[in-house]
């Protein structure tokens, strides 16, 4: 479970997420909307402790994220919007296995975890590939097995679709359907819900920092109008 409690996050003195309290249940299929700076990133960006609060609490599993920043780490993956961002190794295989590498498991484990992880994303035999040679969907795939293979109770992707081709997104929305109903949490941040609303169990609407709409997918769909985002 991930819970956050009154938090606020500051760039130079102004708000960019502004007292938010929210409970992420595990096994839930949540998306994070709302426009352009409304504090989207900010906020999972304390998930896993890549940023500390101004104010403020978030907690993972019952630990608190600034205290306990790797056991957050091991409970939530993360893709960002930008897979080139993450990635740490010239190879497909080498990158799955930095995280399952940090914690510190043998090496059968690691390498059993790349393997289901390339596998779970259409990678798989991938393992010796290149990522400079991949495409962009590629790419984001394997950013997602990286994420995988920590085994996370909650998987956090910034904007997954942004940039993909039609045959791309279809199939990440597939193995997000599918990673869902074996019960590993989705939180799916993005400013366009197109595709993503049918998927979810809920929608959480970020407005300048606050959460502004709370609601079940098919309740929600009147309020994201107002606040900005298309569905």
């Amino acid at each position: 479970m991930i819970e956050v409690r009154g938090l606020v996050h500051r760039y130079d003195g102004e708000a960019a997420v502004d007292g938010v309290t929210l409970t992420i249940p595990d096994g839930e299929f949540l998306l994070l909307v709302g426009p352009n700076g409304s504090g989207k990133t900010t906020l999972v960006r304390h998930f896993d402790g890549l940023l500390e609060p101004d104010a403020g609490t978030v907690a993972v599993d019952g630990r608190d994220v600034t205290e306990h920043p790797v056991a957050a780490r091991t409970s939530v993956g993360m893709v960002f919007q930008h897979p080139r961002d993450q990635f740490v190794a010239a190879t497909v295989g080498a990158d799955v296995a930095f995280g399952p590498e940090n914690l510190g498991l043998d090496r059968d484990e690691i390498d059993r975890r790349v393997e289901d992880a390339l596998a779970a994303v259409n990678m798989a035999g991938r393992a010796d590939d290149r990522i400079d040679a991949l495409s962009g969907g590629e790419q984001a795939r394997v950013a997602v097995a990286g994420a995988l293979a920590i085994d996370p109770d909650h998987l956090v992707l910034d904007e997954p679709l942004a940039g993909l081709d039609r045959p791309a997104r279809e199939s990440l929305l597939e193995r997000l359907a599918s990673l869902h109903a074996d019960g590993t949490g989705i939180v799916v941040v993005t400013h366009d819900v197109g595709g993503l609303l049918d998927l979810a169990d809920r929608v959480v609407g970020l407005s300048d920092g606050r959460v502004a709409v709370d609601r079940p997918p098919g309740a929600a769909r009147e309020e994201l109008d107002r606040i900005g985002v298309g569905c």
